[in-house]
């Protein structure tokens, strides 16, 4: 299934469109689960992202936004605090 997560060796792996395919298409129709992964990414790497990629991921910041944000700021106990992206 696009945009969820397959278990391969015990590990968690993406799934869903990549970088290639979500660019051709409006951010407004990506899924919640590709904003949250490709967030994550561009996160990690922001010190190296050239003018394009800040870009991008400034776009995305900003319909996670419009969307309401990503849930689960606070645990309770049944859930922890990390946001899945599935």
């Amino acid at each position: 299934m696009k945009g969820d997560y397959s278990m391969i060796g015990g590990a968690k792996m993406y799934v869903g469109r990549d970088m290639t395919e979500l660019s051709m298409m409006s951010i407004k129709d990506w899924k919640d689960s590709e904003l949250a992964f490709f967030h994550h990414s561009l996160q990690q790497i922001t010190p190296y992202l050239n003018s394009e990629g800040q870009t991008i991921h400034r776009e995305i910041i900003e319909e996670i936004e419009n969307r309401g944000g990503m849930k689960r700021n606070e645990a309770d106990w049944a859930h922890g605090t990390e946001v899945t992206y599935d």
